[in-house]
């Protein structure tokens, strides 16, 4: 692969065409228009300014804490135009793969209530979640568990009641090859200001699939189903005329590369343009991959070029 060179969008490139790139403008959430419950400034006007400059907003996302209803009410809230088909979250992901394969069965969630929501919405049964703890003397609490024979599905996304139940259990329904064993997404991290770390969905997943030593099956970005999720809701949609928006480059860059949509990375979340910098320089064609088209340090900083 030739080497890739990410370019800091300026007046040159709005000129050459920019604009006139794409139809569909394909963001992330966290990073990129908020972060936690706060819109990150100047990216709620920039996503008004590109829809009234006609192009189509779809919001993508790897956070699968949430149903697409609670992200329209999210998106409404901060003042974001939405429609519910406009989201396309790893929840709803997760209940379309299932769907798409006409399963039948339970599932069990290492996840929150967003996935379980989505699973509702197309009438999969699931075990109840939550927490799910143990006291100390947790050996004589084994004897206890009873797997359900009707599990035929294990999903692991985000979970901020993990335990070590939830790690037994999981993997013990995996022991049987015929389960299916579903990664919402492998997001290391959420983005977040200060010093904190916070553990993403992939940390759950790492630890399940070590302890099953089964391979999960991922559906959010950078992995191909979740633009067939899109393709589902907008079936017009034409992906070389899409702008992939992220703050990640892993998943939001990476999608859009993998699969031929143009890339804008802006700087308010997980990476720097630091990072973009080194892989730039890298002759391996996996961190060429990683290399986005455009760049700009907040999604705010294309307003000025949208009302131009």
């Amino acid at each position: 692969m030739a080497p890739r060179n990410c370019v800091q969008i300026d007046y040159s490139i709005i000129s050459s065409g920019f604009f006139d790139s794409f139809d569909y403008v394909l963001t992330d959430c966290d990073g990129v228009l908020w972060m936690g419950n706060d819109p990150i400034p100047g990216a709620v006007d920039t996503i008004k300014a590109l829809k009234n400059a006609g192009k189509h907003i779809i919001y993508v996302t790897n956070n699968s804490t949430k149903s697409r209803n609670d992200y329209v009410k999210k998106c409404e809230g901060l003042g974001f135009p939405v429609t519910y088909d406009d989201i396309i979250s790893t929840s709803y992901c997760a209940a379309a793969y299932l769907q798409s394969l006409n399963f039948k069965k339970k599932v069990y969630v290492f996840g929150s209530s967003g996935i379980t929501s989505e699973l509702e919405k197309v009438n999969i049964q699931h075990l109840p979640i939550g927490p799910d703890p143990v006291g100390d003397n947790w050996i004589p609490w084994l004897s206890e568990v009873k797997l359900d024979p009707e599990v035929g599905a294990v999903i692991v996304g985000f979970d901020h009641h993990v335990s070590y139940p939830k790690l037994i259990k999981a993997s013990s329904y995996l022991k049987n090859p015929n389960t299916l064993f579903i990664a919402t997404n492998r997001d290391e991290q959420f983005p977040a200001d200060g010093d904190l770390v916070i553990p993403g969905a992939g940390t759950f997943v790492i630890a399940v699939e070590v302890v099953s030593q089964r391979k999960a099956t991922a559906l959010g970005k950078p992995e191909r189903f979740i633009l067939d999720c899109i393709k589902r809701n907008h079936p017009d949609i034409d992906f070389s005329r899409c702008i992939m928006i992220g703050d990640r480059l892993n998943t939001d860059i990476l999608l859009g590369t993998r699969h031929g949509l143009k890339t804008l990375f802006v700087g308010t979340g997980h990476n720097s343009i630091e990072d973009v910098r080194q892989l730039e320089k890298s002759s391996d064609t996996n961190d060429q991959l990683l290399v986005p088209d455009y760049y700009l340090p907040h999604l705010g900083d294309l307003l000025q070029f949208i009302k131009a």
